[in-house]
């Protein structure tokens, strides 16, 4: 499994990993201990989907977030500049 986060003009969040199963939304009920990653992942995200790779023949799922605007202030502020 490998992820990967990128920072452009939004986050974008990819995780890879060797199976070739379509990943779905599964509403997992609460003693489930798993099924719930992609749900989240949907509900935080302004977009998400699935690259499949032949390479491997594994996939590579990804959610873009959009991000806060940034200022001048926050830009600095966020470097550690006084």
């Amino acid at each position: 499994m490998q992820l990967r986060l990128i920072k452009d003009r939004t986050l974008t969040c990819e995780v890879h990993d060797g199976s070739p199963s379509a990943p779905h939304i599964r509403h997992a009920r609460t003693v489930d201990e798993g099924g719930r990653g992609l749900f989240i992942s949907a509900q935080l995200s302004e977009d998400w989907g699935v690259r499949y790779t032949s390479d491997t023949g594994g996939k590579t799922v990804w959610t873009e977030q959009p991000l806060p605007a940034q200022t001048p202030e926050t830009e600095i502020a966020s470097h550690g500049a006084a």
